[in-house]
């Protein structure tokens, strides 16, 4: 027999899967990013809360279309408080930065954090202060 909670723990777990895809396809537009990157800082916002953070900021309608948009991937969800709606991310932020992170090592160093971390080191490359090249051998001892 099928209980209730089964059905939303696993419900909740297929959600969760889908918005993860999403985000490891790579399929958000800059946008879209931009306001996940804010739900992140703020924790949850309207959409009038989302439009005043962003910058060179879009209508409200569209702040509101956006959100619905990431509603729609499975990205973000909302809760009712009053005549708002506030929006939150589905997936952790921690998560989110580890897919990135993931998509950027396989995309542009062959899957390998050594090639990151060289590409970081390469004085030709990148112009990194002293403090900052301590910092990094500080992490990885």
């Amino acid at each position: 027999m099928l209980n209730f909670q089964h059905l939303c723990c696993s419900f909740s777990s297929t959600y969760y899967l889908f918005a993860m895809n999403r985000l490891e396809k790579g399929e958000l537009s800059r946008r879209e990013r931009q306001i996940l990157d804010i739900l992140y800082r703020l924790g949850e916002a309207t959409a009038q809360d989302v439009q005043d953070e962003l910058a060179d900021p879009p209508s409200y309608s569209a702040v509101r279309a956006l959100l619905a948009t990431l509603e729609n991937k499975d990205m973000v969800k909302h809760s009712k408080e009053g005549r708002r709606y506030l929006y939150s991310p589905v997936i952790t932020e921690r998560k989110a930065k580890r897919t990135a992170l993931k998509n950027l090592l396989g995309t542009f160093f062959k899957g390998k954090p050594e090639n990151l971390v060289a590409a970081l080191l390469d004085p030709t490359d990148q112009q990194l202060s002293e403090k900052e090249i301590a910092d990094i051998r500080k992490l990885i001892e």
